[in-house]
């Protein structure tokens, strides 16, 4: 969050909300609704003056006022308020025990939530939907926007040798601690992995890669072999008839 906030970035959410309230305060069905709230207060001498549409209008000019003022104005009393709400809001995410505690109950109760996990799954099936039909599309805009953020990542990598250097930093310390917690784990898998090799097809596989000298290998191993094992025979046969 004090990432996303530097350089003032959060003002574009108050701005997001000052054009959605503005839209509000011209929205016919929402006045509408605001004249019946405020006429339901009035007493009953001043509904005979329609004073509730009179009310209606200068409370309807001043918000739209107020809220172009704000939307128009970067150094508006109120962004400076929004800062201060902003930072003291970080603050106490980042130091407060009792906010943290809250936020992880908050966590909790979310991912409880069978109704949001509902949700997610729906959004996941969505999106994963959108993402097939994107990659068989012969002029995907997904295959131009991943071609052009790669290639953008890839000149700022470029380009940026500290940067560069701070992410392989980062891969190292993530795939240390992941080979010490699962170290276990991977000697098992690539252990279970070679008893399920053929051999056959494994020898086919090396003398594809070493190339034909493994034939003349194999031969001298076992010509090797076959007279290692006759010299013995032979050896063993000759004490015997000493």
């Amino acid at each position: 969050m004090t990432t996303f906030t530097k350089g003032r970035r959060h003002q574009r959410i108050l701005d997001e909300l000052l054009l959605a309230l503005n839209r509000l305060m011209t929205n016919p069905v929402a006045l509408d609704a605001i004249r019946q709230k405020i006429r339901a207060e009035l007493p009953t001498l001043l509904k005979l003056y329609r004073a509730d549409k009179f009310l209606l209008k200068k409370i309807a000019m001043s918000a739209f006022t107020f809220l172009e003022e704000v939307r128009l104005d970067e150094n508006h009393p109120l962004r400076k308020e929004f800062d201060r709400f902003v930072a003291s809001f970080i603050e106490k995410i980042a130091s407060s025990p009792e906010f943290a505690a809250r936020l992880e109950g908050l966590k909790g109760s979310l991912l409880d939530d069978r109704r949001l996990a509902d949700l997610a799954q729906s959004m996941w099936v969505s999106f994963r939907c959108f993402l097939v039909q994107s990659v068989h599309l012969p002029n995907s805009v997904l295959h131009a926007h991943l071609q052009a953020l790669l290639v953008e990542a890839g000149h700022k990598l470029a380009d940026d040798p500290p940067l560069s250097a701070q992410i392989n930093r980062g891969m190292v310390v993530v795939l240390e601690s992941f080979v010490q917690e699962h170290r276990g784990g991977v000697s098992s898998f690539i252990a279970d992995q070679v008893k399920a090799w053929d051999i056959d097809q494994l020898v086919r596989l090396i003398e594809a890669n070493v190339g034909k000298d493994l034939q003349f290998i194999r031969f001298n191993g076992a010509l090797v072999g076959g007279l290692a094992g006759l010299a013995l025979y032979t050896a063993e046969s000759l004490l015997k008839l000493d």
